[in-house]
């Protein structure tokens, strides 16, 4: 009953940024869909609606896969793609092979798209309706989504390990990685905000909770409180509890806010590649928007919104030249 509450609280207001979408050379549209599948979006609304009632971590999940999408390639939904005795995906790279899941959902998606308009809509803009859609249902700003991707007939292992920021990254690598990919400073710090939803496993925040974490928090009392749960959650030893997670936000942990950069600001981040863009001694620029969003939540928002449509918009380009639109986002086409 709670969280039914919640959907309706959050379902009265509902911040709406609308981009400009660049111009006609760009291969995006609002209304790529407009007369071979005008009812994806509403299917696809309709799907992701029960998949968050269900359990509203999947909201996080359904984020996490676009942005590890995009970050390899371009956002060509070669994420999703299956490894077989002559192909290797991007499933098992090792920021994907603990950190992605609900491939499962993933499918349940394209399964009712293709009943709707076979051969139509592809997996790419699937996961990027999906994270839309997702960020909305827990609470989060509405915005609009070009579409018109193709799904890449390849994947990269090797741009999986290499392009995508891990939970104990530094500052300056992060930073570097989210500019490589065409994005601020800005987009990074809004971006990263998606962490105010969904969980982290052991294995990517021991290093922190039992590295600097008391210093950040500066010896609180109350954080020492949180600090002493998450060990319990999360023991010393490497060989134990790997696989146990809890909130990155322990506050409002299934709500889209901006809770997190407010988590930043005492010092509690659970990753260290959060609590970076606030303590970091190279994080002068990071701690002023950290700053700015924790005070503004509606400016937090905003940014997140642009930052999502540009992210969106890195584009595999041989995907539009050889790409395809998959039937099962799993396998290429035969």
């Amino acid at each position: 009953m709670k969280l039914l509450m919640m959907f309706i609280v959050h379902a009265i207001f509902i911040p709406c940024f609308s981009f400009d979408v660049p111009g006609k050379d760009f291969p995006l549209t609002l209304d790529y869909y407009k007369s071979t599948c005008p009812t994806v979006f509403d299917v696809v609304k309709k799907e992701m609606e029960c998949i968050v009632k269900e359990d509203p971590r999947n909201a996080a999940i359904l984020i996490r896969f676009h942005f590890h999408d995009c970050f390899v390639q371009g956002c060509d939904g070669s994420v999703l793609l299956d490894e077989t005795e002559t192909f290797q995906g991007e499933k098992k790279a090792s920021p994907n092979i603990n950190s992605l899941k609900g491939y499962k959902i993933v499918d349940r998606i394209k399964n009712i798209i293709e009943s709707e308009c076979p051969g139509v809509v592809s997996c790419a803009d699937l996961l990027t309706i999906s994270a839309r859609d997702a960020t909305i249902l827990v609470g989060g700003p509405y915005w609009d989504v070009p579409v018109g991707r193709k799904d890449s007939k390849a994947a990269s292992y090797e741009l999986a390990t290499s392009n995508i920021p891990t939970p104990e990254e530094g500052l300056i690598s992060i930073i570097s990685k989210f500019h490589n990919q065409g994005l601020s400073v800005e987009d990074m710090v809004a971006l990263s905000g998606a962490h105010t939803i969904g969980k982290a496993q052991c294995r990517n925040f021991r290093s922190r909770i039992y590295g600097d974490f008391h210093v950040t928090s500066a010896l609180n009392p109350v954080s020492e409180t949180y600090l002493a749960s998450l060990r319990e959650i999360c023991p010393a030893s490497s060989g134990e509890g790997g696989s146990n997670v809890t909130a990155m936000d322990n506050v409002t942990p299934n709500l889209f806010d901006n809770s997190i950069y407010h988590t930043l600001m005492r010092g509690e981040g659970l990753l260290n590649s959060d609590q970076e863009m606030y303590t970091s001694m190279f994080g002068l620029q990071t701690r002023r928007i950290v700053s700015k969003y924790a005070e503004d939540q509606v400016a937090f928002f905003e940014q997140f919104s642009k930052s999502m449509v540009k992210m969106g918009n890195i584009l595999n380009s041989e995907s539009f030249v050889d790409g395809e639109v998959r039937r099962s986002c799993r396998f290429v086409n035969t």
